[in-house]
């Protein structure tokens, strides 16, 4: 079974990526950055493509929601 990681993963880089990932939605109404996000996680659960570790990532956002 592949396990999700969890620990931070960017190095040195982890601020410029928050960074980009908000100026991605910049200029988005609220309703249009959530469709960009839910697309971009699409792509991404594709790209991914473990459902274990997808899973292991639903029950993980669910938790920290709560």
């Amino acid at each position: 079974m592949n396990k999700l990681t969890l620990t931070p993963n960017f190095g040195a880089d982890a601020d410029a990526f928050y960074a980009e990932l908000i100026a991605a939605q910049a200029g988005l109404s609220d309703e249009a950055a959530a469709d960009w996000l839910a697309r971009l996680t699409l792509i991404l659960c594709n790209h991914i493509g473990d459902r274990e570790v997808l899973r292991q990532a639903f029950a993980v956002a669910h938790e920290r929601h709560d």
